[in-house]
């Protein structure tokens, strides 16, 4: 790097996380204001950590077509279906329990997130997807342990202790099975 020239982006590289499209567009009109300003093209990508035909690409294209053409372009695929602040709004819910959202049992399924997201958020996500999306959120599929609502640990605990050792199969002594 020569002297009198800082570092403002940084030179990319493997640790450090990509840029915005927003930050690629500022890097880019940087480097032809720079270069509109006299400095040479080899200075400007050294200054910024990119290869010097990047920075004779980007003035191409200026040149070409403006601020327009070197502008940031939207990214192409699918958009999210939520929003980052609906996804914390739908982890909260999964905080509290499903009965405080009108449901029967204490127990969070796919259906039922999907149900409430379309509920009350207006997207729709199909319930297979959903256990991917959650599941890449950290959140696993649980099972309750089935119990009967009838259950008293009493009566158990009693009926161990008592009932259960007079009817317990006594196992055989073990007989040498060679001589």
């Amino acid at each position: 790097m020569r002297p009198g020239i800082g570092i403002v982006f940084g030179i990319m590289d493997e640790h450090r996380p990509s840029l915005t499209a927003a930050e690629k567009e500022a890097r880019r009109k940087l480097a032809i204001r720079k270069v509109l300003d006299g400095r040479t093209q080899a200075d400007v990508a050294d200054f910024l950590g990119v290869h010097p035909v990047t920075v004779a690409k980007w003035m191409r294209a200026y040149r070409a077509g403006g601020d327009q053409a070197v502008a940031a372009k939207p990214v192409p695929g699918r958009p999210r279906f939520l929003t980052a602040e609906q996804e914390a709004e739908v982890r909260s819910w999964l905080l509290k329990k499903p009965t405080e959202f009108g449901f029967r049992t204490d127990l969070w399924t796919a259906a039922r997130v999907a149900q409430l997201i379309r509920d009350r958020l207006g997207v729709a996500f199909h319930p297979n997807y959903l256990r991917e999306w959650l599941s890449k959120r950290g959140y696993s599929p649980q099972k309750p342990a089935r119990r009967m609502r009838q259950r008293d640990p009493q009566v158990i605990d009693a009926w161990l202790g008592q009932a259960y050792p007079a009817i317990q199969k006594k196992s055989p002594k073990a007989k040498p099975t060679s001589c």
